[in-house]
């Protein structure tokens, strides 16, 4: 076997590591939101553990199906960006189907599988963030050059609203939309065109609210909760009693008086509230700092992928990172009484089967971005050093030291904007040198 054959055996045995940070905050989350899950939903049924119970079953199924993510290469699953596209279409469709669809507080969301529901917008987002990241590769290009490249993404979106709108789930269409607009701008797309089709979709949602009964009450009661206490305002109110009672170190792990009866969905869309309660601004702080580490995590990694120019994993772990982080700061939102109520329950914590599963997923293909970015790092830092040890056989020059791993993503980068035309220098986006 020759030198080449026996490097291409080496590099092919380097693997990669997932990411500490990332693998420990998510566990983080959701140990607490097990916790939390117990404490909410104990006086909320005649089984005390029967929430947590559910939970756990779900948190379990959510890791088996983490751990499938981890294991699968990027690059087979970018093969299949139709099917993604696809499926996305026929999970939102799928429940208006007689039989298999099933009907929850007057929504339409959730398919009926026998032992539980499934609330198919969750495998939406999962499979759509995957599709518009394989989008922005194949045609990065186009997206910043031409309208049609960059309506096309708007398009597809703007079906997936109106599918949503038809459930009715007005707050998933939001978050699509978010993360929609922001992925293109990390794409390269230019924000002035960006903006012109929001603009234009912007009355349509704005009467969607208004010709909407329940909506426009969400709407003004969260402006003024106390106007009418027991009516629009009720919910509203008791979370913002709940946070109030917290102060600076809470009541006491289990010792909440909002969760017993008088706070609905306190263990759901409103656990932030429970935990505010009963840990106080020290729990909450804990809990925004183990999100902020997290997304800010998820956007380092994807940085650092744009640097090696491994867009389809940056992009990725973008779509993530805002999908978790534009969730998060609208759950916590709702409770503070920031923004309008929503269905959206709070990332990796919040009781909701199809929600944790789903949310487990996407980070487990996170963490299969992070192991796949220290693999392409390690097998570069091999190839570096035996060019280095070539070099002086060769060559008679002296030995270079090794390269560090951020030297490799600048050098790789700059020898590859070289060989581009001006049009890709404009559009590829570089997001800065990280030290």
């Amino acid at each position: 076997m020759d030198d080449t054959a026996r490097q291409a055996t080496r590099l092919e045995a380097i693997g990669g590591h997932y990411d500490k940070w990332l693998l420990g905050a998510a566990v983080a989350l959701a140990s607490l939101g097990i916790v939390m899950v117990a404490s909410s939903s104990i006086a909320l049924t005649q089984s005390p553990f029967y929430y947590l119970t559910r939970h756990l079953v779900f948190i379990g199924i959510g890791v088996a199906l983490a751990a499938v993510a981890m294991r699968v290469e990027l690059r087979e699953v970018e093969k299949y960006n139709h099917l993604l596209l696809l499926g996305c279409f026929a999970l939102l469709v799928v429940v208006f189907v007689p039989g298999l669809g099933s009907t929850v507080n007057g929504a339409r969301r959730w398919i009926n599988l026998g032992v539980s529901k499934f609330q198919t917008v969750e495998a939406v987002k999962v499979l759509y963030i995957v599709w518009l990241s394989s989008y922005l590769v194949r045609f990065r290009d186009e997206v910043n050059a031409t309208w049609q490249a960059m309506l096309k993404p708007v398009g597809v979106v703007g079906v997936l609203v109106v599918l949503l709108l038809l459930q009715p789930d007005f707050g998933s269409s939001m978050l699509l939309l978010g993360i929609t607009t922001c992925m293109l701008v990390l794409g390269g797309a230019q924000l002035k065109r960006i903006m012109l089709p929001l603009l234009l979709m912007l009355p349509a949602l704005v009467l969607l609210v208004i010709f909407e009964p329940y909506r426009m009450r969400r709407v003004t009661s969260f402006m003024d909760p106390w106007e009418d206490q027991l009516g629009s305002g009720y919910q509203l109110s008791n979370a913002l009693m709940a946070i109030g009672r917290g102060e600076w170190t809470g009541v006491g792990l289990g010792a909440s008086i909002q969760k017993l009866n008088y706070l609905p969905e306190s263990h759901t869309d409103f656990i932030f509230s429970v935990i505010a309660e009963e840990l106080g601004f020290a729990g909450v702080c804990t809990i925004v700092a183990l999100y902020a580490l997290l997304v800010g995590r998820a956007f380092w990694l994807g940085m650092r992928c744009i640097e090696m120019r491994r867009h389809f994993s940056g992009y990725i772990a973008f779509g993530v990172g805002l999908w978790i982080g534009l969730q998060t700061f609208v759950s916590i939102g709702v409770n503070l009484g920031m923004l309008p109520t929503k269905g959206l329950t709070l990332p990796l914590i919040s009781s909701g089967g199809s929600s944790v599963m789903m949310t487990c997923v996407a980070v487990g293909v996170l963490l299969r971005v992070s192991w796949e970015y220290n693999r392409a790092v390690r097998r570069q830092e091999v190839r570096d050093d035996a060019d280095v040890a070539d070099a002086p056989a060769e060559t008679g020059a002296q030995p270079a030291e090794p390269a560090t791993a951020s030297a490799i993503a600048a050098a790789m980068q700059a020898g590859t904007t070289r060989g581009t035309s001006r049009m890709q220098q404009r559009v590829e986006p570089t997001f800065g040198r990280i030290a």
